[in-house]
């Protein structure tokens, strides 16, 4: 599991992004063999920026990103301290502008969910993607 810590960061959700792509590159999802491959990691990089958006824009910003890759799946965690619980607006309606973030992820990943901090405020917010291939 790798972790970026990103308390009081500016640039969160691009240095999220950059963190995530060098471990892409580490683990062989990069530099990507084909056009599934290519897709496997943008999904992987999108959600990663929808993940830690939400969390800079409804829990005052994220604690720390992790990630990890266990066999044919990939996790991404976003620790944060708010108290509200992400879900896709429903009805999801495309040409509104804003509140995609859940709905993309839910569209993208195999399984996500919200694990409350126990004995204190926060959450983590985890998305489990496929290996490309």
């Amino acid at each position: 599991m790798r972790r970026l810590h990103l308390v009081g960061v500016a640039g969160a959700v691009p240095m999220s992004r950059d963190f995530t792509r060098q471990a892409l590159y580490d683990w062989g999802w990069l530099p990507a063999a084909g056009a599934d491959h290519r897709a496997a990691a943008e999904d992987v990089l999108l959600v990663v920026s929808e993940l830690v958006t939400n969390a800079c824009l409804h829990a005052d910003g994220p604690e720390e990103l992790r990630v990890s890759c266990a066999g044919k799946v990939l996790r991404l965690e976003v620790v944060d301290l708010g108290a509200g619980t992400p879900a896709p607006r429903t009805p999801h309606r495309g040409g509104r502008p804003g509140g995609h973030g859940m709905f993309i992820v839910q569209r993208l990943c195999l399984d996500w969910g919200v694990v409350r901090n126990e004995g204190g405020a926060g959450k983590t917010v985890w998305a489990e993607l496929a290996a490309p291939g």
